[in-house]
């Protein structure tokens, strides 16, 4: 059994088919576990979903900011936005088995000595640490009152973790540090304006720089950044998102070599 790491997919189902030919990817065999971002922007969100559901145990993967910016709009509190590539999903007859699936999803896996997340683990967080709260979270989306999530899930505040934050501010800040960060101080403080460059302004720096990081010792696995083109983030970093989508190739990871491979 091999298992494979993917980075965001957002909806490019051709480029991950013609990937997995090439690996020889068997479901029976193999595992395929995604960073999250499985819809959006790319043309075929609903094919990529019915793919990933379809492979059964074969798959897994963490939600991502736009895997919940989907369920959002289908919750009915939050709009489409005119670059939204979600359409398709909200009109096919398998749509509410579809979204059900993805509901269940969690914002963080341990597979194979590997911790997987979309966007990363702020620097005062530990394995430990994130996967509680992450399953706070989860459980939260996995609720009747799951629309209370929704209702409260955007916005930028707090911008930084405190112990005692509860309900809706206490969920926000775990889906922005595992969905959605790029830029923090050393304390976990949030920068979520800034998006391409690596040169912040002062105070902020790429999450994962910080030599006191807590999770420095872990094997991570990461999205979201499509603008570190994949590049070498440090020991036991791997950055998945390679930005298939803005014209970069596709990339899958063998979990149990590291070896990567690419699709343009």
């Amino acid at each position: 059994m091999t298992n494979y790491a993917v980075g965001d997919l957002q909806g490019c189902l051709d480029p991950l088919q013609q990937l997995l030919d090439k690996l020889h990817f068997d479901p029976v065999e193999d595992q395929l576990i995604a960073v999250g971002d499985l819809v959006n922007r790319g043309p075929k969100s609903l094919e990529t979903l019915r793919f990933c559901k379809g492979l059964g145990p074969a798959f897994k993967t963490v939600l991502g900011n736009h895997d919940l910016h989907l369920l959002a709009i289908s919750k009915g509190v939050r709009s489409a936005t005119p670059h939204d590539t979600l359409e398709s999903i909200m009109s096919a007859p398998d749509r509410d088995e579809l979204l059900d699936w993805l509901q269940q999803q969690p914002l963080l896996l341990t597979v194979g000595g590997y911790t997987l997340v979309h966007a990363g683990i702020p620097p005062q967080w530990d394995i430990t640490t994130a996967q509680r709260l992450a399953d706070e979270v989860s459980a939260a989306l996995r609720s009747e009152d799951s629309d209370v999530y929704f209702q409260n899930m955007y916005g930028n505040q707090p911008t930084v973790w405190r112990d005692d934050l509860e309900g809706p501010e206490r969920w926000r800040v775990i889906t922005n540090y595992l969905t959605r960060m790029r830029l923090c101080t050393a304390s976990g403080k949030l920068d979520l304006e800034s998006r391409h460059g690596l040169d912040p302004e002062t105070g902020f720096a790429p999450w994962f720089s910080y030599p006191a990081r807590k999770t420095r010792k872990d094997r991570l696995i990461f999205g979201h950044w499509a603008a570190l083109q994949g590049q070498d983030c440090g020991e036991n970093l791997f950055a998945l998102d390679t930005g298939y989508i803005w014209g970069g190739p596709l990339r899958i990871m063998n979990m149990d070599t590291q070896e990567s491979f690419n699709h343009r």
